[in-house]
């Protein structure tokens, strides 16, 4: 049985991070965008669900958090002289939103957002664990380090914030069930240069 980052039903390619590591400006710039887009995921739901006081509660500081996390990819960046330049498709998160389940009431929809950011949370998490166990440069194995334990207490945020609205064992069961789409879906997308994911 092969053991995985935080519960993911398929590791990642292996080839993922020799590849990484030798296109690493262009995997800085995927970062840099997935982090943004983090942000704006929390921005979004504490927006959508201003009532939820938990929610809001949690999310604020994961937004603070994210929006460090962008910064300090800019300053890898700034120090390679690599311009930021514009957002890549993310065929990974496409994939995933079509898994979603659009009908439902308010807090299904909900625990849909929210196990959709648990998942790319754990996903990233273990690209950072990758990175901070293969790369050379000793900073930048520390950086991904520490952002490998931040995704990982936000995957634990969207869970547990899942099962602050929806019972226990249906968010367990739904999650199980994105857990295996996940794993298809990772088996079906190209191992590529230039994506974090």
């Amino acid at each position: 049985m092969v053991i995985t980052t935080l519960g993911l039903e398929l590791p990642s390619d292996p080839r993922w991070v020799d590849i990484a590591k030798m296109n690493l400006g262009d995997i800085l710039i995927d970062h840099a965008f997935c982090e943004q887009k983090a942000a704006s995921s929390c921005i979004s739901l504490i927006v959508q669900y201003p009532e939820r006081e938990k929610l809001v509660e949690v999310l604020t500081p994961v937004v603070a958090e994210e929006w460090g996390h962008f910064q300090r990819v800019l300053k890898e960046l700034r120090k390679r002289n690599i311009p930021l330049g514009k957002p890549r498709k993310d065929e990974y998160v496409n994939q995933l939103q079509q898994i979603l389940r659009k009908p439902g009431d308010r807090n299904e929809q909900l625990m849909e957002k929210l196990l959709l950011n648990a998942l790319i949370e754990a996903r990233s998490a273990e690209r950072f664990k990758l990175l901070s166990e293969s790369l050379t440069d000793e900073n930048l194995k520390k950086f991904y380090r520490e952002l490998m334990i931040s995704e990982a207490g936000h995957y634990r945020n969207f869970i547990e914030l899942a099962e602050e609205y929806v019972p226990k064992d249906r968010v367990r069961k739904r999650w199980k069930e994105l857990l295996e789409a996940e794993a298809e879906i990772m088996k079906t997308l190209e191992v590529r240069a230039d994506r974090f994911h």
